[in-house]
């Protein structure tokens, strides 16, 4: 169990629209998950995403597989 804390983050590519995820990649490795969060609510809920499946997510994203919304 780990009791480091999150250090939440903002993609830079963000353009401060409002509409924001943040990550804690630096639990990873200590937890086998990002957690992530909805910018605009800091203190409400996180969903844990497996690093195997946000590291698909990202590989996605930047390989503009993901469509454009």
């Amino acid at each position: 169990m780990t009791t480091e804390s999150p250090r939440w983050f903002t993609s830079s590519y963000s353009d401060n629209g409002g509409q924001c995820i943040e990550v804690a990649t630096n639990l990873a490795d200590s937890r086998g998950s990002v957690p992530v969060r909805d910018s605009k609510r800091p203190t409400g809920p996180t969903l844990d995403v497996s690093t195997v499946a946000f590291a698909a997510f990202v590989a996605g994203v930047k390989d503009g597989g993901l469509g454009a919304a």
